[in-house]
């Protein structure tokens, strides 16, 4: 419900929080309708009240654990309710914040250390974190590394969860700002300068000592707006870094174009073609000129579509 073109351009995007009951013994469920066309919003409202059991609880300030606030045109998306009993959950609640999520140094692998004697702990622990990566992408890669290991931890990957509980314990007020003026064009990695759709994407080579697969990673902005990350390992074993980074150009073009295809049905026009961003030179060269891929028969075949 986006009024990109008429009277309301320009104006406050609103967010209103709707529990509906479909019926007596069903359960109640919550949802949000976003728009900046307040006649609209209401109209909707309206209208769902004919046929559900609904109660219009106003402007979004809190929902499934994040918390809504809203300075000037711009609105903050963040979790710290959520971190902070996460972080009494964990006994954590004083520890000291460090600053970074994960050490340089980190090298986590199977069976590294004495086996956890609490794994289940682990796992609720870790798959809380996942979720806080919805409002902490700087998170990402850390949890995702953590994450590998849920069917046998260690007190060595513990070790690294805390880390990350830690680094939220000093970060627990950050969270994602969603800017009003931010353009309508996409890019991955960029600079907040730019007013596009913009992609960058990176890879740790053979970073994993168990299998070897590498991790690939993407950041998308809309605008000034991060819309899509994302950290996890990749399918198969690369045998070079330039191969690693032509798939995590492949798993990020493919992002780009599902998001097109999104603002399209939303009638969000994109002025120009994302840009992408890639910090391998030969994986550049490889994704920009057909020609060299005669040289790389040992990359699947599906990876070629950038």
């Amino acid at each position: 419900m986006s009024d990109t073109r008429g009277k309301y351009r320009g104006t406050r995007v609103r967010v209103r929080k709707v529990p509906i009951r479909c019926g007596n013994r069903s359960p109640i469920i919550h949802r949000c309708i976003v728009g900046n066309n307040p006649e609209a919003i209401d109209k909707v409202v309206q209208r769902l009240s004919q046929s559900f059991a609904i109660q219009d609880m106003g402007s979004l300030s809190y929902f499934l654990g994040i918390e809504v606030t809203n300075q000037g045109y711009d609105m903050i998306l963040s979790q710290r309710k959520y971190i902070l009993n996460l972080l009494q959950r964990t006994g954590l609640s004083n520890a000291k914040p460090v600053s970074s999520p994960m050490t340089t140094t980190a090298n986590l692998a199977l069976g590294d250390n004495a086996r956890l004697a609490d794994p289940v702990k682990y796992r609720k622990i870790v798959g809380a974190l996942q979720y806080v990566t919805l409002s902490h992408p700087d998170i990402t890669f850390a949890v995702n590394k953590v994450c590998q290991f849920m069917h046998s931890p260690t007190k060595h990957h513990w070790s690294a969860v805390k880390q990350i509980l830690c680094y939220l314990q000093g970060t627990a007020d950050y969270g994602l700002r969603i800017m009003h003026d931010f353009g309508t064009n996409l890019h991955a990695y960029t600079d907040s300068a730019y007013d596009s759709l913009t992609g960058f994407s990176d890879s740790d080579w053979a970073g994993c000592p168990d299998d070897h697969r590498s991790t690939g990673g993407y950041a998308i902005y809309l605008g000034s707006n991060l819309v899509s990350w994302s950290a996890q390992k990749q399918k198969t074993v690369s045998r070079s870094s330039t191969e690693s980074e032509y798939k995590a150009l492949a798993d990020t073009v493919a992002e780009l174009t599902w998001l097109q295809t999104l603002l399209r049905e939303l009638r969000v026009p994109v002025k120009s073609i994302p840009n992408l961003w890639c910090d391998n030179l030969c994986a550049t060269y490889l994704s920009a000129n057909p020609v060299f891929h005669v040289r790389t028969k040992h990359v699947e075949v599906d990876f070629h579509f950038v």
